[in-house]
């Protein structure tokens, strides 16, 4: 699990069946050695952008989904309080 914080919105009007109705954000890695790295996230709760949220990735994304066969690698599964400090 990493630490990001939400960019923007990414719209893809023609996407796999698989992937219908999620919400995927480009979010920015915070600290580490991958910090200022950008990646696209499936929002699974309603982050804004802006927010500073934990993100999963690999297969414990996938199973956020509560399917296997969804084709993501990232999932934003949580929004970090505000006094938190990187």
């Amino acid at each position: 699990m990493i630490a990001a914080k939400v960019i923007d919105n990414i719209w893809a009007t023609r996407k796999a069946d698989s992937l219908v109705g999620l919400k995927f954000m480009l979010v920015e890695i915070l600290g580490g050695l991958d910090a200022g790295r950008l990646i696209i996230a499936a929002d699974t709760i309603s982050a804004g952008i802006g927010d500073r949220v934990l993100v999963s990735l690999g297969s414990s994304a996938r199973k956020m989904m509560d399917r296997e066969d969804v084709p993501i690698d990232a999932a934003i599964v949580g929004i970090i309080d505000e006094d938190c400090t990187f």
